[in-house]
């Protein structure tokens, strides 16, 4: 499968993920967030990729929405008048699904169903859907840089892609709010010292830096017991006590147990590494996804 604004290679068990418009500094359009959303269901469906690394081609991530479209830039039909009756019950309706859906949020909802560890590497300014795109990934790493900005006031727009949903949970309430108020660029620096990042490195260190972290999370762990972590922890974070946590985690333990449970736990009494075989994309247990 070719892209038009990606560049998709697969490295061992890495899959690497490139947004690949460099002279526009990697600005995001509609094409863009359709082929993000299938490369990552593409990955989902990989058995093969352990984790993703994300990053972009040239001196940005992504300036933010690409503005020289003609006609509404986000690509919607506003001869519509939407109401949430039509969000609930005509989701998937191509009027609304094409017309009316964020595609920053379809973007982010496909990496937050994917299955494989997602590291953003931040390599330069991630401004608007280039900052609020990152916001599902796992973990993001920055160059020293990389600029942050969620600048939607100054447009006069709102927050999308998912991210007031996100981002408080990763700064906090106040300091979302500070950040989507002020519309202010932040640098590497007062992003690590948000928690936004988890570490700022130079610039040439960025790509081993990710790799690194990637290969830790894939060799020698259970890809279907990966996946189910990590749904586990976005899905039952947002519940309001720990009772939901308990009957999904019941589930996904009697499930794991009798399942890559029974070669690691081999392999621990033998001493030797285990070799897990359960495949996400077609090995999930049955109550999955709940």
């Amino acid at each position: 499968m070719s892209y038009e604004t990606l560049e998709y290679s697969v490295e061992g068990s890495i899959l690497t993920l490139t947004l690949s418009r460099p002279e526009q500094l990697n600005a995001f359009t509609v094409t863009m967030a359709h082929e993000l959303v299938a490369a990552f269901d593409r990955a989902s469906a990989d058995d093969d990729i352990a984790a993703i690394v994300v990053t972009g081609k040239g001196r940005a991530f992504c300036a933010g929405m690409d503005l020289s479209r003609e006609g509404n830039v986000f690509g919607l039909d506003e001869s519509l008048e939407p109401t949430m009756h039509d969000m609930l019950e005509r989701l998937d309706d191509p009027e609304i699904a094409l017309g009316v859906r964020d595609t920053g949020g379809q973007v982010s909802l496909a990496i937050y169903r994917c299955t494989k560890p997602v590291i953003g590497a931040i390599n330069g300014a991630a401004v608007g859907i280039g900052a609020t795109m990152t916001l599902p990934m796992d973990v993001r790493i920055a160059s020293e840089h990389a600029r942050f900005g969620f600048v939607f006031g100054r447009l006069g727009i709102v927050p999308e892609a998912c991210s007031t949903w996100f981002l408080p949970r990763i700064v906090g309430i106040s300091r979302a709010l500070e950040l989507a108020y002020s519309a202010d660029i932040v640098g590497s620096a007062e992003a690590l010292e948000l928690g936004l990042v988890r570490e700022v490195v130079a610039a040439e260190e960025l790509l081993p830096t990710a790799y690194a972290l990637a290969e830790r999370f894939a060799r020698g762990k259970s890809k279907v017991a990966t996946a189910l972590t990590r749904q586990m922890m976005y899905r039952n974070s947002g519940e309001s006590g720990p009772f939901a946590a308990h009957l999904v985690e019941s589930l996904a333990m009697f499930y794991a147990s009798r399942g890559d449970g029974k070669e690691g736990v081999e392999a621990f009494r033998e001493k030797r590494a285990a070799e897990f075989t359960g495949r996400p994309s077609d090995q999930m247990p049955s109550f999955y996804p709940w």
